[in-house]
C-alpha cells in the first residue's frame, strides 16, 4: 500500500471506517521519504516524532471530522513553522530554527488536522525556476532524476508525485507552483491573489506572491484551499470573499463552458509537443460540451518583462532586512559596520539572489524609477485589462503551462535570461492577480509530463476547478507513475 493509491476522499472513509489509522498513514509518508528521498531529495526538515505524536492523539480521540484529518502534506520551507526551522533554502537562514509562531496557513492546516510530515526545498528565497538555486541541495524530477522539477516550489511538487505525502503547500509568485505542478505531472492551484493569506510567508514580492495547494488529484487540491483560504486580519491584502465548500461543489458537467485560447500563448518557443498536447485537450473540451476561440491578448508581449522589473523591485525591498543586524547570517571578520553589512549579505545570499536584488536596486534608483518601475506598473494594468476584456466573453482562458517540458540540470542554469523565459507562460496571471491551475495533459516521447493552464477571473477557483476536473475524468494523464513513488 502507498499514498499515491489513494485520495484524500478515501482517506478519509478509510480512517472513519477504521480500515487504517492516522498513525499508520503517517508511517506511510515517513517509509517513502526513507525510500525514496535520497533520489529525490524534497525535504530540508523532517518533523518525524510530532507528526506521529499527532497521528497517534488522533488515533486515540478516534476523532477524524476534520477536513484533512491524518493527511500528511508538506510544507514549502519559505512558510514559517513555530519550533520548525525555517530557512527559505538560503544560507542567510540556515539557523532560523525557531520562527516562534506560526503562519497562518500552517495554523489553519493544524486546525482542521493535517499531519505535518516535514519541510520542502525550493529555489533560494523562491527566485527560480528550478529548484537548483537552493544553498542545500537540488531536489529531482521524480519522472527522471536527470531532469530539474521545475521551481521555486521544486519540493513541493517531486514530494507529492513521488507519493511522499499527499498535498503540499508552494507559493507562486511568477508561476512557481504551476511550473514545477507541470513538470512533475501533478495538479497545482495559484488562487486569486488575497484569497490565501500571506502571513508567515517569507516575502519575495508582497504584490504577486501567493500560496497555494499541490495534490496528485483536483479534488484534493480542491479540499486543501477551502482549508487554507480566507480573511485574516494579518495580511492587509486579504479578501474578505466567502469562501465556498470547493470540493463539495465539484463537478464534472462543463456543456456550455465558453474557453478562450490567445494565439500569444502558442507562438514562439512553444515546444510542438506541447502544442499537440493543448491541441488535444482543446479538443477533449469540446467532446465535453464546451467551445473555443483563438483570441489574441496582446499585452501578454510585454509580460515576462513587466513581471521581472517589478518582482525585482519588491524583492530589493523584501529583502533589505537581512543585514545581519535584523534578520539573518552575521559576518564574523568584519571591521565595521557597514563591512558588517557587505560580507553578511554577500555570505548569506546565493549568486541569483544577489542578481536580482542588484537589478531591482538598479531599478528603483533615481531616474529608473519612472522609467522603467512605474511603466512597468502601467503595463501591468494594461495586461489585466486584456483579461477583463476575455472574460467579458469567455469563461476560461487555456493554454500551456510551460513552453517545454522538464529540462536538465545545468542546461539553463548558466543562462539567466533563457532560464526566465521558462515563466513567461505563467506570469500573466500574477501581474493581474487571477486564480490559474495546472494539471497534467500528456507527456512527451521521452516520458515527462505537460501542463494544461486553465486561468480564470478573479474569485472563480470553482469554475477553474470545475473545468480541471472534467478533462481529468476524461482522461488518464493523471493515473500514469513516476518510477520514484510509483509501483
Amino acid at each position: 500500500m502507498g499514498l499515491y493509491n489513494y485520495t484524500i476522499e478515501q482517506v478519509e472513509s478509510m480512517l472513519h471506517n477504521k480500515e487504517i489509522s492516522a498513525e499508520e498513514l503517517a508511517k506511510l509518508s515517513l517509509d517513502q521519504i526513507d525510500k525514496v528521498d535520497n533520489d529525490v531529495k524534497a525535504f530540508l526538515t523532517l518533523n518525524e516524532e510530532e507528526a506521529l505524536k499527532k497521528a497517534k492523539q488522533l488515533d486515540e480521540n478516534g476523532d477524524y471530522d476534520q477536513k484533512l484529518a491524518g493527511v500528511p502534506g508538506a510544507i514549502k520551507d519559505n512558510i514559517v513553522t513555530k519550533g520548525i526551522r525555517t530557512t527559505a533554502a538560503s544560507k542567510m537562514l540556515e539557523n532560523f530554527h525557531d520562527p516562534l509562531y506560526d503562519a497562518t496557513v500552517t495554523e489553519k492546516l493544524a486546525e482542521e488536522d493535517a499531519i505535518m510530515i516535514g519541510k520542502v526545498n525550493l529555489d533560494e528565497f523562491a527566485m527560480g525556476s528550478s529548484t537548483e538555486t537552493s544553498a542545500f541541495q537540488k531536489t529531482t524530477n521524480p519522472w527522471d532524476t536527470n531532469y530539474v522539477p521545475g521551481g521555486s516550489s521544486g519540493g513541493s511538487a517531486a514530494a507529492v508525485a513521488s507519493g511522499e505525502v499527499m498535498f503540499s503547500l508552494g507559493t507562486d509568485t511568477g508561476g512557481s507552483i504551476r511550473q514545477p505542478a507541470a513538470f512533475c505531472g501533478i495538479v497545482g492551484m495559484k488562487p486569486t491573489y488575497g484569497l490565501v493569506s500571506r502571513h508567515g510567508l517569507i516575502a519575495f514580492a508582497p504584490s504577486l506572491d501567493q500560496i497555494g495547494p499541490m495534490t496528485r488529484k483536483v479534488k484534493d487540491n480542491a479540499r486543501v484551499l477551502e482549508v487554507i483560504a480566507g480573511y485574516d486580519k494579518l495580511d492587509s491584502t486579504s479578501s474578505s470573499k466567502s469562501i465556498p465548500a470547493y470540493s463539495e461543489q465539484i463537478t464534472d458537467d462543463i456543456k456550455g463552458l465558453k474557453i478562450a485560447v490567445p494565439k500569444e500563448f502558442l507562438g514562439e518557443g512553444v515546444s510542438e509537443e506541447v502544442k499537440e498536447a493543448v491541441q488535444n485537450a482543446l479538443q477533449m473540451y469540446e467532446l465535453l460540451g464546451a467551445t473555443w476561440e483563438e483570441v489574441s491578448l496582446p499585452h501578454l508581449a510585454y509580460a515576462d518583462a513587466t513581471y521581472y522589473l517589478i518582482a525585482n523591485s519588491e524583492a530589493s525591498s523584501s529583502l533589505a532586512r537581512y543585514d545581519g543586524v535584523r534578520f539573518g547570517h552575521r559576518a564574523e571578520e568584519a571591521t565595521d559596520l557597514i563591512d558588517m553589512f557587505k560580507q553578511s549579505r554577500a555570505q548569506g545570499f546565493g549568486e541569483e539572489v544577489k542578481r536580482r536584488l542588484l537589478m531591482g536596486t538598479a531599478i528603483l534608483s533615481g531616474e529608473n524609477n519612472e522609467k522603467h518601475f512605474r511603466k512597468a506598473q502601467k503595463i501591468r494594468t494594461l495586461i489585466n485589462n486584456d483579461f477583463q476584456a476575455a472574460f467579458q466573453q469567455y469563461d476560461v482562458v487555456i493554454g500551456p503551462t510551460t513552453p517545454t517540458a522538464a529540462f536538465k540540470f545545468d542546461e539553463k542554469i548558466q543562462d539567466p535570461l533563457t532560464m526566465y523565459m521558462s515563466d513567461r507562460l505563467t506570469v500573466p496571471a500574477n501581474l493581474a492577480g487571477l486564480p490559474a491551475i495546472s494539471v497534467p495533459c500528456g507527456f512527451t516521447e521521452a516520458g515527462l509530463p505537460l501542463g494544461l493552464q486553465i486561468i480564470g477571473n478573479h474569485y472563480s477557483e470553482s469554475t477553474l476547478y470545475n473545468a480541471a476536473y472534467a478533462y481529468e475524468q476524461a482522461t488518464n494523464h493523471h493515473k500514469k507513475r513516476p518510477e520514484l513513488g510509483g509501483e
